[in-house]
C-alpha cells in the first residue's frame, strides 16, 4: 500500500529530526511506489492493520524526540513476556507488525499503547507496581486500547478522507516535490491527532473505562489477578491531581475509575503462584532498574 510508504519516511524523518519536503529524491521513491499502486477510492474507508502500524511506528518515533529509551536487556524482555502473555489473552493476539513492548528513562508515571502494538511503559511506572500483576495489569490497559483502536479513532475524518482524495488523483504518475509535501503535511497531521489524545489530551473518559474493563478480563484470562488493577488505580488516587501531569493529567481521576469497576474485579486467587510472580518481579527491579 502507498501508504506505508508515506508513512514509514514519515517516521524515519521523525527519528532523523528533521522534516523536510523539498528532497528530489524522495519525489522520485514515492514516485517509484505510486507508478505501481493502483487507483484507490476516493471515499473514505477504514484504516487498515498495515496502516495502523506503520502510523504507530511514526507515532512511536514522535514520541522519542521527547523521551529516551531505558536499554536494559533483561528488565525489557521481562516487560516483553508480561507483554505477550496478556495479548495472547485478548480479542487481538496478533498484530500487523506484532507487539513490542519499551521502557521510557523517565520517572513519570505514565504508559502510552501506539496504534498497531508499540507499547510504552515509563521506568517510574513501573518502580511505582508493586508486583508482577499490577504490572500485567498497566499493559493489559494499553493493550485495550490497542485492540479498540482508540488511537485510530482519533485522526480525524476529514484529514483521512483528503490524504485518500490526494493519492487517488496522483496514483497513476510521479509525484513533484510540491506534491510530496503536501502528502507528508497531510500524514504529519494524522500523527498530530493522534499524538495529542495518547500523550498530551488524553482517552475519552469512555474509552478509559472500556479499556480498564477489558484488562480485567485479560488478567483473568491469563492467570493474573484482575484486582491488580483495582490496587494499582487506587495507588494512583493517593498521588496527587492532574496539575502534575502523566497519567494524572491524561486520564480520568482514578476515583471515578475505580467507581466503575466496584465490583468488577473480585476473583478467587492462586496466592502460591502469586507469591512466585511477585519474588521474580522484585528481583528483577531491584536488581536492573
Amino acid at each position: 500500500m502507498i501508504y506505508r510508504y508515506l508513512l514509514l519516511v514519515v517516521s524515519c524523518l521523525f527519528i532523523a529530526g528533521c522534516v523536510s519536503t523539498s528532497s528530489s529524491g524522495l519525489s522520485g521513491h514515492l514516485g517509484t511506489a505510486l507508478t505501481a499502486a493502483q487507483e484507490v477510492s476516493k471515499a473514505s474507508r477504514p484504516i487498515s492493520d498495515e496502516e495502523e502500524y506503520y502510523i504507530g511506528r511514526a507515532l512511536a518515533a514522535k514520541i522519542l524526540t521527547t523521551y529516551r529509551i531505558y536499554n536494559n536487556t533483561r528488565i525489557v524482555d521481562y516487560v516483553n513476556l508480561v507483554g505477550f502473555t496478556i495479548a495472547m489473552h485478548s480479542e487481538r493476539p496478533t498484530t500487523y507488525g506484532g507487539y513490542h513492548f519499551a521502557i521510557l528513562d523517565t520517572h513519570e508515571l505514565n504508559a502510552f499503547a501506539c496504534p498497531g502494538g508499540l507499547i510504552f511503559i515509563t521506568k517510574g511506572m513501573l518502580q511505582a507496581a508493586k508486583n508482577e500483576d499490577e504490572l500485567a495489569a498497566i499493559l493489559a490497559h494499553e493493550i485495550a486500547h490497542i485492540n479498540h483502536k482508540d488511537g485510530i479513532a482519533s485522526i480525524k475524518s476529514a484529514r483521512w478522507t483528503e490524504a485518500l482524495t490526494v493519492i487517488g488523483t496522483q496514483a497513476v504518475k510521479q509525484y513533484s516535490s510540491a506534491e510530496v509535501g503536501k502528502l507528508l503535511n497531510i500524514f504529519e497531521g494524522v500523527l498530530d491527532d493522534v499524538f495529542k489524545t495518547i500523550v498530551v489530551n488524553g482517552y475519552s473518559q469512555q474509552q478509559e473505562f472500556a479499556a480498564d474493563e477489558k484488562a480485567l478480563l485479560y488478567l483473568k484470562k491469563a492467570g493474573y489477578n484482575p484486582s491488580a488493577l483495582t490496587d494499582f488505580i487506587t495507588f494512583l488516587n493517593r498521588q496527587g491531581t492532574p496539575s502534575q501531569g502523566g497519567i494524572m493529567k491524561t486520564h480520568p481521576s482514578s476515583a471515578e475509575r475505580l467507581e466503575n469497576l466496584m465490583g468488577k474485579a473480585s476473583v478467587g486467587m492462586d496466592n502460591v503462584s502469586f507469591n512466585k510472580r511477585t519474588e521474580r518481579f522484585r528481583a528483577l527491579m531491584k536488581r536492573y532498574l
